[in-house]
């Protein structure tokens, strides 16, 4: 059976059948509604329910609280209708013509900026043309028919190889192989681009990207491509971590100040060692954020890091700093049995 789903304030409508998500069917009639993980662990399709009935289907407990069920909110895309339903999306954008695809590559070189990240380089095949928008992840494929999620960290238009930033896992069986087995000439596979987020580049606010840990790694990705692309909005990166060794591509960030006119990096430690002898900012990134720039009504706000930086960010920086809530972009990097780095 198929249902009308209508996002409010849009007024877009798409069919969805009972048997697949409403991210699904979104995506299939060529919507792109805010998503990341797929798998009920982000939260970054978090939608409130206006109308009609739906299925949660399978989700995080700490992703949809009970108090978001209470307020009307559904994980877009675990949910499945059984009605005619009416949602609030407030970030809706068209699908382009970009396809998903599922293709072989070879690990290039692996490098280790800090004990416990690899950056991985892929060369792709000469025989596929492999096109994305900067911000956006791949699947890696794993024989047991699971999936790893990793964000790009290169630019566009660097288009004969991809680069991911990976975090080693305590436990986790896929970032322990890459950590201890991968090596180059290797060949894994991969499905690909995936996800919402990406910049928004026909608005003229200045931006504020906010990573925390790997999560700078779709961000390089952005900052990469406005350079390349001669971007002149004015951008401000506030790159969190606990220590100094977090911030595993610091000179690099620092060095596109010169590269980029308006661009400036604000690195902050949450828990700095005395060892490290840092005399920069303190305390969380979006923190630093608000003490820098408490009215942020003319700003959009770009946040990739943990599902709980993410929503510390959302709320404080829309319930503190005027931030309009379809301004706030993310990307959560979340763990899951199925999804994101693990």
């Amino acid at each position: 059976m198929s249902f009308q789903v209508t996002l409010q304030p849009s007024g877009l409508a798409f069919p969805a059948d009972a048997d697949e998500t409403i991210l699904e069917a979104a995506l299939a009639a060529g919507l792109l509604l805010p998503y990341s993980c797929r798998d009920g662990a982000c939260g970054v399709c978090k939608s409130k329910v206006i109308a009609g009935e739906l299925d949660l289907g399978r989700f995080g407990e700490a992703t949809l609280t009970d108090a978001d069920r209470a307020a009307g909110m559904a994980l877009l895309c675990c949910a499945h209708p059984r009605s005619d339903l009416l949602l609030e999306v407030r970030q809706v954008g068209r699908a382009g013509d970009i396809p998903v695809k599922k293709l072989p590559c070879r690990v290039q070189k692996l490098s280790r900026p800090a004990d416990d990240v690899i950056v991985l380089e892929l060369k792709l095949p000469a025989s596929e043309k492999f096109q994305f928008v900067a911000g956006q992840y791949i699947d890696f494929l794993l024989a047991d028919g699971k999936r790893r999620s990793f964000s790009i960290a290169n630019a566009p238009e660097v288009g004969d190889h991809l680069e991911l930033h990976i975090r080693l896992v305590p436990g986790g069986q896929f970032t322990t192989h890459v950590f201890e087995k991968l090596k180059e000439k290797d060949i894994l596979r991969f499905e690909g681009p995936l996800g919402s987020f990406r910049l928004c580049e026909s608005s003229p606010k200045p931006v504020i990207l906010l990573a925390g840990g790997t999560g700078f790694a779709p961000i390089k990705s952005i900052v990469e491509h406005a350079i390349a692309t001669g971007l002149t909005r004015s951008m401000t990166l506030y790159w969190g971590s606990r220590d100094l060794a977090g911030l595993y591509q610091i000179d690099l960030a620092r060095g596109w100040e010169q590269r980029l006119p308006g661009f400036r990096c604000v690195p902050v430690l949450s828990d700095s060692p005395a060892g490290d002898g840092w005399s920069g900012r303190t305390g969380l990134a979006h923190a630093a954020l608000m003490a820098d720039l408490p009215d942020l009504s003319g700003h959009e706000v770009y946040a990739c890091g943990s599902p709980a930086m993410i929503d510390a960010a959302r709320a404080d920086l829309t319930g503190h700093c005027k931030l309009p809530a379809d301004a706030f972009f993310a990307d959560a990097f979340s763990f899951s049995n199925d999804a994101k780095a693990a």
